[in-house]
């Protein structure tokens, strides 16, 4: 739900030690610096990269003045990189934590803090055991290291293959204690592995492949959960998981875990994936060169979040992600992104003036979002606006009137109801309990003073409060702005707007409101539109919808044309599709289809009371098509596409016929070819159709072959020759015996289809067919019973064999049997 969000500075580096040394740090906007907070957001950590001599380092600055011995680190060739800070739990101390610094071979420094003494360097470590190993990629879970390490074969001039299947995926404890620092034993998770990048939550630690990776690697992503010693294949695009639990370690060879997934694996396209990070909520954030953030779970699915704007992602052009609470934080060329991780809704966006921003870390302050620059520390918080905080004079009566209208509409009785009837009578306690409930929340009063029921409503009514809220915040900044703000402050007052017309009663004084709202601001509406229906393109470039039910029901479901009367009020289906029209054309048809598929899960076929039970919904689709001003060819191939999409015999067979008249024969023979497999009673009519056409000029001559492919089974010699017989042009003369038009019908091209129909099998010799070859038929006669000599001679006299077969009903139940 959006709220109203302000950024205020919060430090200027005052408060940090040598707070000018690290501001002209961030001044220089070296893009390859890299900035990090500790837990407690007590220090700041700054990684150089690239600088002039004296090369490299690492630079630690503390808040608040707390004191003691900074952390300065430097390091020259041939010291290998540093590939890592991380900051680690100390079991021994807990909410403490020390600090590994990791170099690529290996080699770990753990350093840690004590207040008036500052960094103190405990131990410096191996991690890796062969001296060739090489670190790519670290991360840390708790107490324990995960890292990725090339081990580089001994034979330089091995197979490239084999050399991209040269890492490891090991984990190693490290403990702090008061007699200094222990590493535990070395644990291999994977072997003969491609490169990865790990990445670490609380509980599992994400697999991702590197951009240089083995191709058939970087289709996939691995998971592993360390507590169920379980490793999860997932390709989430494509809706792939595979777990396997490691119970040995030649389980952990990574060539032999993808045995019996590699069939499946190798038709799948590789993974897009721009920017990766670890989402609080224990999922993988995955940025896509196109724009999309999605969210994978820790069991594997995968699902959409948020499309980003601006297009393409170039590689090396940096996105910024950091999760606070349920709130997803992006930045992206200088503007700032505010996404409800749980429902997709981007809660608000801001343009930044700072080149460079870092998260810090907010402890304890979810709704608050900590952000590094160059100028100092600010602090994005959702406030409550101050104008609209307090109630207006006129908003509880204005609750009692609506309440009026909605009881006096749901009531039996001829008595008029008032105002001060609902306030005295007390038989109707929701506008009594909304009033009150408005009183305390707008002026910020306690919710102790409320009753017991009242304060469990308003609990429930929070958000829905806070939208109101930043509703009319919304709505005084477009009054007071200026006019080259305007237009989008109207885009998101109009995007609100109709997300919350959509979440109300779809009425006829609702419906109005929304033909006005769409007719005055058509490009913002569009856009709420596509906001609320959450209209997205898949990978296949199938047009998707992630709208709730409630809300499909309410574009289809409300007040339709005869109930809205001729006023110029026509239903939000229509007023969608008029959308789509006018700035998405080619997106139609896919939406209508979606439309379609939802009516068919929610409502009976041919109920009265669903839409379809109505007008069909393409042809109100086609009833706004109609209604344009000017006809264009790109009108008649909508209104192709709009038949051919409801898939009803009637629209199929129009749509054909519109294809004939625009003589699209190649198209004609693809249709007729795709929607001959819906029914038996669609393929006859649209056979017969061709046929005629056939039977009447040359054009439909190159397709013969597919077109007698289609001939129903059912059809004879004698149907086939009595369509063409029907349908033959009429002639002015007798023709010659052998014309040079070249466009008379011949035996010669109807022979391939007669031959064809004259050599299938009959349908009820089929039926007699297995009686007919048993070696049993016909079948033995059985044995006589002996009768006892009372019985009359005739009786007892022999009677001739009869073969007894059985009626074709009997046989064909049998065969069915």
């Amino acid at each position: 739900m959006k709220r109203a969000g302000t950024l205020r500075q919060v430090s200027d580096f005052s408060d940090f030690s040598r707070g000018h040394w690290l501001q002209e740090l961030l001044c220089r906007g070296e893009e390859s610096s890299h900035v990090q907070s500790s837990p407690d957001g007590q220090h700041l950590l700054v990684l150089q990269k690239s600088r002039p001599p004296p090369l490299p380092r690492v630079l630690a600055f503390q808040r608040h003045g707390i004191g003691g011995a900074d952390l300065e680190r430097n390091w020259q060739p041939p010291q290998p990189a540093l590939v890592g800070l991380l900051f680690l739990q100390n079991p021994v101390m807990p909410g403490s934590w020390v600090l590994a610094v990791v170099w690529e071979h290996g080699h770990t420094e753990v350093w840690h803090f004590v207040v008036a003494v500052g960094w103190q360097l405990l131990q410096t470590v191996e991690l890796c055991q062969g001296a060739r190993a090489r670190i790519v990629s670290v991360c840390s879970q708790g107490a324990s290291l995960v890292w990725c390490e090339e081990r580089p074969p001994l034979d330089t001039h091995s197979d490239m293959s084999k050399c991209a299947f040269r890492f490891c995926v090991c984990t190693r404890a490290l403990e702090v204690g008061e007699q200094g620092v222990r590493l535990g034993t070395l644990k291999i998770v994977l072997h003969n592995s491609a490169e990865y990048q790990v990445l670490a939550s609380p509980q599992h630690v994400f697999l991702v492949p590197a951009t240089a990776s083995f191709a058939t690697t970087s289709k996939f992503l691995l998971i592993w959960h360390p507590e169920k010693a379980k490793l999860t294949i997932t390709a989430p695009s494509a809706g792939f998981v595979h777990s396997k639990v490691l119970r040995y370690s030649s389980e952990s060879d990574f060539r032999k875990l993808l045995l019996g997934s590699v069939g499946l694996l190798s038709g799948l396209a590789p993974l897009d994936i721009h920017t990766s990070a670890v989402s609080n909520s224990e999922g993988l954030l995955l940025v896509s060169t196109k724009g999309a953030v999605n969210m994978v779970e820790p069991d594997g699915t995968q699902r959409h979040i948020f499309d980003l704007e601006g297009g393409p992602l170039a590689q090396g052009r940096p996105v910024q992600l950091k999760t606070f609470g349920s709130i997803l934080a992006c930045v992206l060329a200088g503007v700032l992104y505010l996404i409800d991780q749980n429902s997709g809704r981007l809660i608000e966006k801001k343009i930044l003036s700072m080149k460079e921003v870092h998260f810090l870390e907010s402890l304890g302050e979810e709704d608050s979002i900590q952000l590094l620059t160059q100028t100092g520390i600010y602090s994005f918080s959702f406030s409550k606006p101050e104008d609209s905080s307090r109630p207006e004079p006129c908003l509880v009566e204005m609750v009692f009137e609506e309440a009026c209208r909605y009881y006096q509409r749901r009531s039996l009785s001829s008595s008029k109801l008032t105002v001060e009837k609902l306030k005295k009578g007390g038989v109707f306690q929701a506008p009594v309990a909304l009033a009150a409930i408005l009183q305390h929340s707008l002026q910020q009063k306690p919710a102790r003073g409320l009753q017991d029921t009242y304060a469990k409503l308003l609990s429930t009514m929070s958000l829905e409060l806070q939208s109101y809220m930043s509703l009319e915040l919304l709505k005084t900044c477009v009054v007071c702005a200026p006019e080259s703000e305007v237009e989008s402050y109207c885009e998101e007052l109009v995007e609100q707007e109709v997300s919350r017309v959509l979440r109300s009663d779809m009425d006829k004084d609702n419906l109005a409101y929304l033909n006005s709202v769409f007719a005055s601001f058509p490009k913002a509406a569009w856009k709420a539109t596509r906001s609320c229906l959450q209209l997205q393109q898949n990978g296949d470039g199938l047009l998707v919808a992630r709208a709730t039910p409630e809300v499909w029901k309410k574009v289809l479901g409300g007040p339709q044309q005869e109930e809205v009367g001729q006023n110029g009020v026509v239903p939000l289906f229509e007023l969608i599709c008029a959308s789509f029209l006018r700035f998405k054309p080619k997106w139609l048809p896919g939406f209508v289809e979606l439309t379609q598929q939802y009516v068919s899960i929610s409502w009976a076929y041919s109920s009265k009371e669903g839409p379809e039970g109505r007008v069909p919904l393409y042809k109100r689709a086609l009833g706004v098509l109609a209604r344009k001003n000017k006809r264009s060819e790109a009108d008649d191939e909508m209104e192709l596409e709009l038949l051919l999409c409801s898939k009803r015999p009637k629209a199929v067979l129009q749509a054909l016929h519109l294809l004939i008249r625009l003589k699209q024969w190649q198209r004609v023979v693809e249709v007729a070819e795709k929607f001959s497999k819906l029914s038996p009673l669609l393929n006859k009519e649209i056979f017969t159709t061709l046929l005629a056409e056939f039977a009447q000029h040359r054009e439909l001559d190159p397709y013969l072959d597919t077109l007698w492919l289609l001939c129903p089974a059912e059809l004879t010699t004698s149907d086939i020759l009595a369509v063409v017989l029907q349908h033959l042009p009429d002639s002015q003369e007798d023709p010659a015996p052998f014309s040079s038009e070249g466009n008379q019908l011949t035996v010669g091209l109807l022979k391939p289809l007669l031959q064809r129909v004259l050599q299938r099998p009959c349908i009820q010799d089929e039926m007699y067919s297995d009686a007919l070859q048993s070696p049993t038929f016909p079948p033995p006669t059985p044995p006589r019973e002996h009768k006892v000599p009372s019985k009359a001679a005739a009786d007892d006299a022999p009677q001739p064999p009869v073969a007894r077969t059985s009626s074709p009903s009997t046989l064909a139940q049998d065969d069915t049997a």
